[in-house]
């Protein structure tokens, strides 16, 4: 569940035919072949272009024109006999309404919109309730309102971002629940017959006193009536949407039980109520195998209930990050407001060992946040005036007051926990195929039994018929599309959810499926590699002066400087909390550097001549140029060089005092992050604009394997050509870049990945962001898919291995050879447990180390 949105091209430019994309919650879906029917059902509408059903989620996503027919959509979900989960209501209070026509014109306006499934306007009481679907904003609702010419707000709220995910726990635990409550009806009712049956079978001194005391007939009786409790009670279920559903030759796999149970229901009460009906030799019961299978599956409809619940508790963790109230400075009070009532530019104060409320800028105070949430990075991080905060992270030591930038929908938390449910919702390529199985699955499997049948009853031993029963019910019972339809969307899932905790989005789900093939990595370097800002990294100086004097006095100079270069010695004075004194006649040489005048503090016997210094800063042409010696520094000068840096020179009154370097230093993760790219067997290609020899530099320092130096965001997508033509069949290239200068080599890649960095997370071109802000996101990114896509091909094996062998043995293939056939009650267990499996196996990913 999620929003009703326009979809636009990778370049930012609206379609030709603009498009809306909506989600709906299916109820009723049990197995593959139930999202697959409902699939074609929704795909046939007019006006869909796509339509995909994700059976772990039970909700439907459909794309296609403005202006979908949403009734047209529910109508064909009931028809294929299932029902879409109850429409969410809001309410909004309506201005300038005078008559009839003004509220009947509201209506029409209303209804038609992407995602309104009905409105009704009271003009008495100057109100509109709008039942819509989820993701559908009061905004978006009093906008057209107003378009109309009338006021509106909103007097209910709607589903916030990951609200779908917390209703769907919800729902999980109201299922868990009745099945657990019907599960031990069923259990009381069954647990008599299996022993009067099999009872006897396993204690031969059971059956001669049941035969004594109550009789077969007595004891048929009581099974006969204890069963129909558990069919009609517990078990009613599997034919309320069971035979509905074979009726409109569309069998599910509610079918699937209904037919196997009533089959061994039906011929146990012939045989107890008309034996002479049946052939001589035939006349027994199973009351025991119908009564079993009931209980077997509903224990597994619990356990699969009870696990799927918890494939979202990623989002429900994100969602419970954020708190529900915050402290806001309103007409010089402070008071506690429900976060909903926050508005932008609001002043919020914040206590240590709080929660951010919303996403915001620190205006006061000095505190370490802890943005493991947001990053997975562990190491808290300083937050002063200037610096941003964002909502759901965890304020330790000081505390803070910080001013509302973003909240509610747009805010990081918000667009985190709609990247996850998207991509949760996605269906990966290799689900196609399973799709198409699928479809064919449970047909296939009913034809099936009905051959069973009718080759036991012509070819089988006596008694053919009991054996053509058995069988048949057995190959009914024991194969289960649910396990093909969960064993993708169950992982990617979890997945997907373990990577939003290691601060890896997936926007687009099939990306987490490519980045297994991934052979080349191409990044970015400014921002990707480096810091993204130009720093002090050197300053060396020559015997008579001091570090933080000199370096006090070139940044008197650079402050009259608007180059990079300046800004950074300036910054790095004022970290190291340095008095920086006036300066004057400051001049630019073009190409060689700065000089100027600069006044130092006053000192006893220090004349107003001597406390001014002459200061030069700049190129070694400069210093020539003015006749003084640099080869006290040329060994530095040649190392920095080495490094890709450009030294500075800086003299005072015309003698040499220090050499520095400025440049964009290198991220303290990079290095180890280009290692664990080697260690996954990736090739790194560094493509950047910058000059050669500083790439080459830093290639040589990383252990980069090529550079691509000197491009424009232009000839990075053509080098990104270059390097896809010469990969190997089938593998994938990935580029890293921030995001922002590099949305068209992020589109033009196979896999785009953009540096997050609290601020911009919707980046449109990416396929994933990393929120770590650094290039050890892509590493884990990579080990997350290739974990996960194990993860669903043991999934996929278990499901089809699993009917591949239990079928034929259930059909009795193996009897004629050794004797093998397969009881319904063992199928029914066998079948519950395989779709717990599946699930099972997917939550192990919660586990899996990705450092």
């Amino acid at each position: 569940m999620s929003a009703i949105q326009t979809s636009s091209s990778p370049s930012g430019q609206p379609p030709a035919t603009p498009e809306h994309i909506l989600r709906l919650n299916i109820d009723g879906m049990t197995c593959a072949s139930c999202s697959a029917r409902v699939q074609k059902a929704l795909a046939s509408v007019a006006g869909v272009s796509e339509a995909t059903v994700n059976l772990a989620t039970e909700t439907a996503t459909i794309t296609g024109k403005t202006g979908l027919n949403v009734e047209a959509l529910i109508e064909a979900v009931v028809k294929t006999g299932y029902s879409v989960h109850q429409p969410a209501a809001i309410e909004l209070a309506i201005e300038g309404m005078t008559c009839a026509s003004c509220s009947g014109r509201i209506e029409r306006v209303l209804n038609k919109q992407p995602g309104v499934v009905g409105a009704a306007v009271n003009l008495a009481t100057e109100q509109a309730r709008i039942n819509i679907l989820p993701g559908t904003t009061a905004a978006e609702l009093i906008a057209v309102v107003e378009k109309a010419g009338f006021g509106a707000k909103a007097m209910g709220t709607v589903e916030q971002a990951g609200q779908s995910s917390l209703d769907n726990r919800e729902k999980r635990d109201a299922e868990a629940q009745v099945y657990q409550r019907d599960l031990l009806i069923a259990a009381a009712l069954t647990l008599p017959v299996f022993i009067l049956e099999m009872g006897g079978h396993l204690i031969p001194a059971f059956h001669h006193w049941v035969m004594a005391t109550l009789g077969q007939q007595t004891s048929w009786l009581l099974q006969f009536v204890l069963t129909t409790l558990v069919l009609l009670i517990p078990g009613l279920r599997f034919y309320q949407r069971g035979i509905p559903a074979l009726l409109h030759a569309a069998p599910d796999m509610n079918s699937l039980v209904a037919v196997g149970t009533l089959a061994a229901w039906g011929f146990s009460t012939i045989a107890t109520f008309l034996p002479g009906l049946l052939p001589p030799g035939t006349v027994h019961v199973y009351y025991e195998a119908a009564a079993v299978i009931v209980t077997l599956i509903l224990l597994g409809r619990l356990l699969e209930a009870r696990a799927k619940g918890r494939t979202s508790e990623a989002i429900r963790h994100l969602i419970g990050l954020q708190p529900h109230t915050a402290r806001v400075q309103r007409n010089g009070q402070v008071i506690e407001l429900a976060l909903a009532d926050v508005i932008l530019g609001d002043r919020i104060e914040l206590r240590p060992g709080e929660r951010v409320p919303v996403d915001g800028e620190v205006i006061d105070g000095d505190s370490y946040i802890d943005e493991s949430m947001l990053t997975g990075e562990p190491l808290p991080v300083r937050r002063q005036p200037g610096n941003s905060v964002t909502g759901g992270t965890l304020n330790q030591s000081g505390a803070l007051t910080i001013q509302a930038t973003a909240v509610g929908e747009h805010s990081v938390l918000a667009q985190i926990i709609r990247m996850v449910e998207q991509a949760q919702g996605a269906k990966l390529p290799i689900q196609a195929l399973v799709d198409k199985v699928t479809l064919w699955f449970v047909p296939t499997i009913m034809a099936l039994a009905l051959l069973t049948f009718v080759v036991w009853l012509i070819f089988g031993p006596e008694p053919a018929l009991t054996f053509g029963l058995v069988n048949a019910v057995a190959v009914l019972i024991v194969a289960c599309p649910c396990a093909m339809g969960l064993a993708t969307p169950t992982s990617l899932m979890v997945g997907t959810g373990r990577g939003a905790e290691a601060g890896v989005l997936f926007r687009k789900g099939e990306a987490l499926q490519h980045l297994q093939d991934v052979a080349v990595i191409a990044v970015d370097k400014t921002g990707t590699l480096t810091e993204g800002k130009p720093a002090l990294t050197d300053l060396e100086v020559t015997p008579g002066f001091e570090a933080a004097a000199v370096l006090a006095l070139i940044a008197a100079v650079e402050q009259h400087s608007e180059h990079p270069i300046a800004r950074a010695i300036e910054t790095a004075a004022q970290q190291q909390q340095l008095t920086i004194p006036a300066c004057s006649d400051f001049e630019s040489l073009t190409g060689l550097g700065v000089t100027a005048k600069v006044m130092t503090a006053a000192r006893a016997g220090v004349t107003p001549n001597e406390q001014t210094q002459h200061i030069a800063l700049g190129a070694d042409r400069l210093m020539q140029q003015m006749g003084i010696d640099i080869r006290p520094l040329a060994s530095t000068a040649a190392r920095l060089g080495k490094e890709g840096k450009t030294p500075l020179y800086a003299a005072l009154n015309g003698q040499l005092a220090a050499i520095i370097a400025v440049a964009d230093p290198i991220k303290a993760s990079t290095p180890d992050a280009i290692a664990g790219l080697h260690q996954l067997g990736l090739q790194v290609v560094m493509i950047t604009g910058d000059n050669r020899h500083t790439a080459a530099a830093i290639a040589r320092t990383l252990g980069i394997d090529q550079v691509v130096a000197e491009v424009l965001p232009s000839g990075k997508v053509d080098a990104l050509q270059q390097l896809k033509a010469a990969l190997p069949q089938g593998k994938k290239l990935v580029f890293v870049g921030d995001g922002i200068n590099d949305a068209p080599a992020l589109a033009a890649a196979d896999i785009g990945m953009a540096i997050g960095t609290g601020t911009d997370v919707a980046i449109e071109a990416a396929d994933v962001v990393l929120m770590s802000g650094n290039l050890n996101g892509a590493r884990t990114a990579i080990a997350l898919s290739k974990a996960t896509m194990t993860n669903i091909r043991q999934n996929l094996f278990w499901a089809f291995a699993y009917n591949a062998a239990l079928v034929p043995l259930a059909a009795g293939v193996f009897y004629p050879a050794f004797g093998w056939l397969l009881s319904p009650a063992v199928a029914a267990g066998a079948m519950a447990m395989s779709s717990v499996f599946v699930v099972g196996n997917a939550l192990r990913l919660k586990r899996i180390r990705l450092s």
